[in-house]
């Protein structure tokens, strides 16, 4: 049954999302979204405040910094301050309050919040919902920012553009309404964001060397909309550009470039699969500012409780991924007619047929028509052609040549037949078809793996003892 405020729970232990609305406000009208864009309603699918916030007021900040020359000072600021708030984002909202990848004291906690909110890019409890929402719906019409409906969209577009509410994944946030930080930054996010994002800015340029004009448009509106663009990043080009060593069914993806316009959260593949790491480099030489800041931390007793996937699960990832690729690959090869699907072939019909012209030898119990090979063949074709209608395993198989790998592989390739009687081929067929004793490795597309050393055509010569008579 409905509570009262029409939030409907469910099994999973969330709740319907209901925006809050006025009171008159009738539940039942469609939203806007759900009309498609014409040249008569377009605007009323533009969200106008952050359209103004996200693109018209860094507009007019590079505007006035044609006439606003940039100081020294204020540039190294701009760029530390840039660092610092993209750190409150990156360290703070993403890994420790939306994966509580770690954990961090109330100073750590006070820090991170402070310099989150000069990033301009929501309150903590806002930010960390629309992310777990990206998380757990990746990809869907559940994920906010679903690269699935463009590029652009991803980057911004889902931030100038209206969304509907009702259509954005459910999550769970209630550790975050029982954080005291969370909670009052949530309330007082205006306040906190006018003076991290352009009063503390323009105070500490004007009152440390007197660039109070360059405070303001350096290290306030044009700093925040370089974090804000490369925060965004995350969202678009972290799942567009790059590899997917661990898993490709979704689109996170894996790339140095994403990472240094990121401070480190460019390996995106890594953290969607092992999304509590509070890593997302792993490997020492690759750049995860971000990752180095929370361990010095923990060094300083702010951080603790670094959470890491084991490297046994991060490996297993790794390798199922290499073996898809495996398979993908084996796939367009030629590997030869499967043994089961040959037809059985009489040795007097095989030999009668070698009479009749056809170049036909027997390895193994399976028939090969190497008519086509005779004169490419490395060994000439005196010796190929003497086997010709004739049982070629031993000969095959170091009576006159231990042949190659890569010569059992083209063999297969020229498979016509499979002899009848005495052969192990059929009591493999057989036992097969019975599922006795029959160890058979398919690929994760059903074909047979066929190793190295491992083609029926390989017969192994048994070892000579002192007792062999």
């Amino acid at each position: 049954m409905a509570e009262a405020n029409g939030a409907a729970p469910l099994l999973d232990g969330t709740k319907d999302y209901q925006p809050l609305r006025k009171k008159m406000y009738d539940l039942k009208k469609p939203h806007i979204t759900e009309f498609p864009i014409t040249w008569g309603n377009w605007y009323k699918h533009v969200d106008w405040l952050n359209t103004y916030f996200i693109i018209g007021v860094p507009l007019m900040g590079f505007i006035a910094a044609y006439w606003t020359p940039l100081h020294a000072y204020t540039a190294i600021f701009a760029f530390l301050y840039y660092f610092q708030t993209g750190l409150g984002i990156t360290a703070g909202y993403h890994r420790l309050w939306s994966h509580t990848s770690y954990k961090a004291t109330a100073p750590l906690r006070i820090y991170l919040a402070a310099v989150g909110a000069g990033a301009v890019e929501g309150s903590i409890r806002w930010w960390s919902r629309g992310h777990r929402a990206h998380h757990r719906y990746t990809d869907t019409e559940k994920d906010p920012y679903s690269v699935r409906k463009g590029l652009l969209y991803s980057h911004i577009g889902w931030m100038v553009m209206k969304q509907n509410p009702k259509r954005i994944g459910r999550t769970d946030i209630s550790d975050l309404n029982e954080d005291p930080i969370v909670v009052w930054q949530h309330k007082h996010y205006i306040k906190s964001v006018l003076f991290m994002g352009v009063i503390f800015p323009m105070l500490f340029c004007g009152l440390g060397w007197g660039d109070w004009q360059g405070g303001f448009i350096y290290g306030g509106i044009i700093r925040i909309f370089v974090v804000q663009q490369a925060t965004f990043c995350v969202n678009s080009l972290a799942h567009w550009l790059g590899d997917q060593p661990f898993d490709d069914r979704n689109s996170p993806r894996d790339h140095v470039i994403t990472a240094l316009v990121t401070l480190g959260e460019g390996y995106h593949n890594f953290h969607h699969e092992f999304p509590s790491d509070y890593r997302n480099a792993i490997q020492w030489w690759q750049y995860d500012p971000t990752k180095w800041s929370i361990w010095l931390w923990k060094q300083l007793g702010l951080a603790y409780d670094l959470k890491e996937f084991r490297q046994n699960e991060i490996e297993k990832g790794r390798v199922q991924q290499l073996q898809k690729k495996l398979d993908q690959k084996r796939a367009t090869l030629d590997w030869g007619t499967p043994l089961e699907q040959l037809p059985v072939i009489h040795w007097d019909d095989f030999v009668a047929e070698a009479k009749n012209g056809k170049g036909l030898v027997a390895i193994a119990g399976v028939i090969h028509d190497v008519t086509d090979f005779i004169k490419d063949h490395p060994g000439g074709k005196a010796l190929i052609g003497s086997a010709i209608g004739k049982d070629a395993t031993a000969i095959f198989n170091g009576g006159v040549y231990l042949h190659s790998n890569a010569a059992h592989n083209l063999l297969s390739t020229m498979r016509v037949g499979v002899l009848r009687g005495g052969c192990e081929v059929e009591v493999w067929k057989r036992a097969q078809s019975e599922n006795k004793d029959a160890i058979v490795v398919n690929d994760s597309v059903g074909q047979r793996i066929i190793r190295a050393g491992d083609q029926v055509t390989k017969v192994v010569q048994p070892i000579a003892s002192a007792d062999a008579a």
